[in-house]
């Protein structure tokens, strides 16, 4: 059977497309193809990371400790920002598209007439990459909830639930309780599931116990203590276990927790793959994922996070809090038309003096009018509104020229920082940081 496509853009177009729905939550699929595809993962340590926010830093930080160790590690992650190929990493690389094609044309062959979505076409492609790269550690992050996301179809060693807040309810339900059940089912009988979130709904706490899994959760059985000596170090402690470990590059004090949820997840397959002190320092100190609380240059620094959900702008907000500059704060903000916009802005209006809103174009993308009108609602009259983001930096970058602009914050979707990155505007990354 020859090769659908010959290149990496017309299978991913050709995927955008093939199955009738975009979102179709279920494992029955990617089960049932994953057993044809049978790649060669058994006895390979899986860490599955789920939550509302934090879940790229905390596979950040997972895969810096274990390359820090000198394991070969298999990271998958979504979405992008630039390329496609960001969402699989072996070995901290981005895998290059002919290892993608390869592994696209081998599901192809291996799912007869089963039709799978986008996700799970990524999804089986990074598992079958990994097996031929001979991983030793697989990172997973899962796309959305986890009961039925396509990565829950393999068994974690180690999961861990970052954080639950209200997002995607259309597909998780209405409240913090429903959505926690969802995430839950992460969880394996026997095997540890690490909380992060530190106040955790009763479901998943409830779900953990009645699978039998081992539960760890973040102020109960770990924590972060400061050292207020030294504040460009912390310690990590789980019962009469304690680390003294590096600040992370990755700044506000959510990372320290991301961190610690990491290190845990280390010290726990300690028995398979085991990490020294050294390497666990080395991890936090080096993990990096682009657009979150991202620095580039100054007067004025742009800041990038892709802060989408109340929790992630409450989240921005406290970083902006810790990290105060001289001048005003002018925003490039665009929005999905599906997220909650009064949620998103109440924690950051007192920070930001000049709102510059965008239109984000695709079938989900949010009308900066629309915007706008929110900020009006809530007593905001420095709002100008742009065709794209493109514009809107630019105007932001003109604003901060005529003096006065300290920091510039590009946020408000995956979107909006990819639109920012592609243009001409933003300052280089700090060296080993951005794409």
């Amino acid at each position: 059977m020859s090769a659908r496509f010959a290149c990496l853009s017309d299978w991913l177009a050709w995927q955008e497309t093939a199955h009738p729905r975009k979102i179709d939550l279920t494992l029955d699929r990617v089960r049932a193809v994953l057993a044809r595809l049978a790649p060669a993962l058994s006895g390979v340590p899986v860490v599955t990371v789920a939550g509302t926010n934090g879940k790229g830093s905390t596979v950040a930080f997972v895969e810096a400790i274990y390359r820090a160790a000198g394991y070969r590690t298999g990271a998958y992650t979504s979405p992008h920002l630039l390329r496609y190929n960001e969402r699989l990493r072996v070995a901290g690389r981005a895998v290059d598209d002919a290892a993608i094609c390869a592994a696209f044309e081998r599901i192809d062959v291996a799912r007869g007439d089963t039709s799978l979505t986008y996700f799970e076409w990524g999804t089986l492609a990074a598992l079958d990459v990994f097996a031929a790269a001979g991983c030793e550690v697989l990172i997973l992050e899962v796309g959305l909830g986890g009961r039925l996301d396509a990565v829950n179809a393999v068994d974690a060693d180690v999961a861990i639930i970052t954080s639950v807040d209200l997002d995607h309810q259309q597909f998780l339900g209405n409240t913090r309780e429903a959505i926690g059940a969802e995430k839950a089912a992460i969880a394996r009988p026997g095997r540890p599931l690490v909380v992060a979130d530190p106040a955790p709904p009763a479901s998943v706490i409830d779900h953990a116990v009645a699978c039998g899994a081992r539960l760890w959760r973040f102020g109960v059985d770990y924590a972060v203590e400061a050292e207020a000596a030294d504040p460009g170090h912390w310690v990590w402690r789980a019962g009469d276990v304690a680390q003294r470990l590096p600040a992370p590059r990755l700044i506000g004090a959510v990372q320290r927790r991301n961190a610690a949820s990491a290190v845990l997840a280390a010290q726990l397959l300690e028995a398979r793959v085991p990490v020294s002190g050294e390497a666990l320092a080395q991890g936090v100190r080096a993990a990096r994922v682009s657009g979150r609380f991202e620095c580039r240059g100054a007067a004025p620094q742009w800041v990038l996070d892709v802060a989408h959900n109340p929790e992630a702008a409450r989240n921005l907000a406290a970083n902006l809090h810790g990290q105060p500059l001289p001048g005003r704060t002018v925003a490039v903000l665009g929005m999905l038309d599906d997220k909650e916009t009064s949620g998103v802005l109440a924690p950051l209006v007192g920070l930001v003096d000049g709102w510059h809103v965008a239109d984000l174009d695709g079938p989900r993308g949010g009308a900066a009018a629309r915007l706008a009108q929110a900020l009006a609602d809530i007593g905001v009259s420095q709002v100008v509104t742009h065709a794209d983001v493109a514009a809107a930096c630019i105007a932001a970058q003109r604003e901060a020229r005529d003096g006065g602009v300290g920091r510039v914050l590009v946020f408000g979707s995956f979107h909006t920082v990819e639109q920012a990155l592609r243009g001409d505007v933003l300052p280089p990354a700090e060296e080993g940081w951005g794409l």
